[in-house]
């Protein structure tokens, strides 16, 4: 494709989003109803057991939310039939061949029709069990290129990766991975045996009569150690590389582009600030801080924070810079949308931010108590951190129950310090190899594509972080986003 302003591109397009209830998912659906009205069709692929199902899904999972305000307004009482005019809900799943389409005749449309596929379906879970790791995030891809090569309207294929399946040290640069290589370069990577891997593990669990609590830790933990083994952080970071890598296959036959953004969270501006759905990375530090719950972090205060954020909105109009500006036949396929390179924040500027936030409104927890919290300590080594653990947790627990029986313990104290000690230590070993990351996120590729855009559609759809003060946006928008989420959690918890 040729450069061309976002709206005409998007002009009488069919598009097919994949994970469609997904978080960014949901506003890139938005983002394009808004941005233009006069887009074909937005096919939406959800699990679901039928059409009634997938319809019921997008209703009350996307229309209904609040992000589509503006839109409601706009059309008033025709926006639900406008909407639908628009959106076509497809029951389907990516780990299935067809993407599990049951519908013969509405393949045969999607084929027929769809310009552009945006492949957004993942599991997110760093802690995924490894064989829904690999179904969804590396088979998922292999199916939906499958699709896409029937696509008869093809313009491009875009896929949604992350940028955890390159951490390394150093500055890391947008280029692709490689099937039968390893991250670290010490042994050899074949996803078809890693398949059957999985496979084979899974028919011995049931072989033996493992209970479903077995097989699900088991196959976690052959998720981490398979991970491990080939140099990757998690299996989530795994397998969304190994699903690289079966797109890359593709590049020849398919206009494939991959968008790598660090994790996402609320939005910055669009459709309004602070929006936010789950919490995750730096937000799980963010909340379980404010609330009194974290007091030990694991991270290198003197590094960026980038890997654990870039506003929902940012990564949204990067994608559509992609749809309108990735230039046709570019070698160039990878996409770093970050922060690092052109406007970093340290990860001491991070806990400044949470410390004053927390300050000036302290947490008032379930009891109506004001949780009054401290500076935290942060460790820069997980030797470190697990040192403070047994000094501040394991010790105190280890001696209320050795006292236990000649004085009578507090349970509620010790439940307190148990509580802590569990999600403090479960937290640091799930998100230490980001906290610890040493390197910075090159996005000259991306850079490259702001600059092919005209003064209009950089208004459009900003996507260039340089312009965001983290500290206010921190401040007056994010952590007031997620801690207004997580109450409104925790009041539909009660119900």
């Amino acid at each position: 494709m040729e450069p061309a302003a976002v709206t005409e591109r998007l002009l009488n397009k069919t598009v097919l989003i994949t994970g469609a209830t997904g978080f960014i998912a949901k506003l890139l659906v938005e983002k394009i109803l808004r941005l233009q009205p006069q887009v074909k069709r937005l096919y939406l692929l959800v699990r679901a057991g039928d059409q009634v199902s997938a319809q019921k899904r997008v209703e009350s999972e996307i229309q209904q939310l609040q992000i589509f305000e503006s839109l409601r307004e706009k059309y008033q009482a025709h926006f639900s039939s406008w909407f639908w005019s628009k959106v076509y809900p497809v029951a389907g799943d990516v780990s299935v061949k067809t993407l599990g389409i049951g519908n013969a005749v509405l393949a045969e449309d999607m084929v027929k029709e769809t310009n552009i596929v945006i492949h957004m379906a993942a599991t997110v879970n760093f802690r995924e069990r490894y064989d829904t790791a690999l179904a969804i995030n590396t088979m998922g891809v292999k199916h939906v290129m499958e699709f896409a090569s029937r696509c008869a309207k093809l313009d491009l294929v875009l896929l949604a990766s992350t940028a955890i399946v390159n951490l390394g040290k150093g500055i890391m640069l947008e280029k692709p991975l490689h099937q039968y290589r390893s991250y670290d370069g010490q042994s050899d990577l074949d996803i078809s045996e890693e398949m059957a891997f999985a496979e084979a593990k899974l028919k011995e669990l049931v072989c033996s009569n493992a209970s479903e609590d077995t097989i699900r830790r088991t196959m976690k933990k052959i998720g981490v150690q398979r991970a491990r083994k080939f140099g990757w952080a998690n299996a989530y970071a795994f397998t969304k590389a190994m699903g690289e890598m079966l797109a890359y296959e593709h590049r020849s036959r398919l206009p494939v582009v991959i968008i790598r953004p660090t994790a996402t969270i609320s939005t910055w501006k669009e459709p309004f600030p602070g929006w936010i759905e789950g919490v995750n990375t730096i937000d799980i530090w963010v909340t379980n801080y404010g609330k009194g719950h974290m007091k030990f972090l694991v991270g290198d205060i003197t590094r960026t924070v980038d890997i654990v954020r870039v506003p929902a909105d940012i990564v949204v109009n990067a994608m559509l810079c992609i749809v309108s500006c990735h230039p046709q036949g570019s070698s160039d396929m990878i996409y770093h949308i970050g922060s690092s390179t052109r406007n970093p924040f340290k990860i001491h500027e991070l806990i400044h931010v949470m410390c004053r936030y927390f300050s000036e409104k302290p947490y008032t927890n379930g009891k109506g108590d004001v949780v009054m919290v401290k500076p935290p300590n942060v460790e820069a080594a997980m030797d470190s951190f697990y040192e403070l653990m047994d000094i501040h947790y394991k010790v105190p627990l280890q001696d209320m129950l050795r006292h236990e029986l000649s004085t009578a313990i507090d349970h509620n104290r010790y439940n307190q310090l148990k509580t802590e000690y569990n999600l403090t230590v479960t937290v640091a070993e799930t998100y230490w190899p980001m906290a610890l990351f040493k390197g910075r996120f090159d996005d000259s590729n991306m850079q490259r594509l702001i600059m092919m855009m005209d003064e209009k559609d950089r208004e459009l759809i900003p996507c260039d972080t340089k312009f965001i003060n983290w500290e206010k946006y921190l401040m007056e928008t994010h952590i007031p986003g997620v801690m207004e989420y997580e109450s409104r959690a925790a009041a539909r918890a009660r119900l």
